[in-house]
């Protein structure tokens, strides 16, 4: 996020008012470059032990997606319901807030993009050090407190928006991620550790990706549609409090494995 904000600030500046006709397109085919680093850092990771030792006593699923829907249907629409609270808002703060900060604020669009890289920045410390903590006081319980601080941030994200107050509007935008954060830190641990080890792949990924189906992609047009109907951020602000309600209540229900053996096969 931080380095697609930066690419799309310098060719903001290059392009200018063509930005909109050619100046986006460079930023979008570089990031072909992406794909390349995620790919090398990918096939350098090592398995994880308890892969390994499911690899060495011949105990590989042969097919794994077909096997986890059978048997944990549940853990799967629960981690995508959880995740409800950290990719909802998200999207908002991420790509809704250019729509909202230049035709609602009248704020400019190099404006918003720094505060953007400014709130990445701050992610650099509070993703990590949410997981950190999590390892101390347990995924569910940190994962909930941002879920818990989602759901009131939405409505102080607006008020401060709404002043159209430079500063505020900075700040606003950078603390946005913050309570993400929260959640995102424990977020991967806390999904992979409720499947079985099996089928641990499979499971965590389909129910991650089913929440930017029914929750991340959807966001935007959600929040573009309630400002048309309605006028106001805070109708917004409430749907992101809904978001949280459903993510606390799914993260409630999940099974908590911080600091417990994860390698033994587990319902």
């Amino acid at each position: 996020m931080l380095l697609a904000n930066i690419a799309v600030l310098v060719f903001s500046r290059i392009s200018g008012d063509q930005f909109l006709v050619w100046g986006w397109r460079i930023p979008f085919m570089l990031s072909i470059a992406m794909v390349a680093v995620g790919l090398y850092i990918r096939l350098g990771i090592l398995e994880t032990p308890a892969f390994r030792r499911l690899v060495a006593e011949n105990r590989i699923e042969r097919v794994p997606v077909a096997e986890v829907i059978k048997r944990q249907p549940r853990l799967i629409i629960l981690t995508a319901l959880a995740r409800m609270a950290e990719q909802a808002p998200a999207y908002i703060y991420l790509a809704f807030v250019f729509a909202y900060g230049t035709q609602v604020l009248h704020a400019s669009r190099d404006f918003l993009l720094t505060s953007l890289i400014c709130a990445g920045i701050v992610s650099f410390a509070t993703i990590p050090l949410a997981g950190h903590l999590s390892d101390r006081i347990g995924r569910k319980r940190m994962y909930i407190i941002g879920a818990i601080a989602t759901g009131i941030f939405g409505f102080i994200y607006f008020a401060m928006l709404n002043t159209t107050v430079p500063a505020l509007i900075f700040f606003g935008i950078v603390l946005s991620f913050v309570p993400h954060d929260l959640m995102y830190g424990p977020q991967a641990a806390l999904i992979a550790e409720c499947f079985t080890p099996r089928l641990r792949y499979s499971g965590a990924s389909i129910g991650y990706q089913l929440s930017s189906v029914i929750s991340g992609g959807p966001a935007p047009l959600i929040a573009t549609a309630l400002l048309a109907a309605y006028g106001s951020g805070y109708v917004i602000a409430g749907y992101i409090l809904f978001c949280a309600i459903v993510s606390i209540v799914s993260t409630a229900m999940l099974p908590d494995y911080t600091n417990r053996d994860i390698s033994e096969e587990h319902a």
